[in-house]
């Protein structure tokens, strides 16, 4: 049985929101997340468009560290909001 993230602790904010600036068009932030579609789906993006699809994760990187620790694990860990 996996744990479900419910702590401000258990958040992997700053983790997904640092890799979503950084490395953005890579999807590495939604691997962290736990979601290997959405990670690809981003590469996929990125590649497709020639890198001009690497916005996608830089926004998400700044949304997420915008976000409380509280409301990032509830939207993004327990809810599994898989855009913005």
């Amino acid at each position: 049985m996996a744990k479900t993230p419910s702590l401000p602790q258990d958040s992997k904010r700053v983790a997904a929101g640092v890799l979503g600036i950084l490395l953005g068009g890579l999807g590495i932030h939604r691997f962290v997340l736990g979601d290997a579609v959405g990670g690809i789906l981003r590469i996929v993006i990125s590649f497709v468009t020639l890198g001009l699809g690497s916005i996608i994760g830089l926004i998400e990187g700044i949304i997420y560290l915008t976000k409380s620790d509280e409301e990032f694990v509830r939207v993004y860990q327990v809810e599994k909001k898989g855009w913005f």
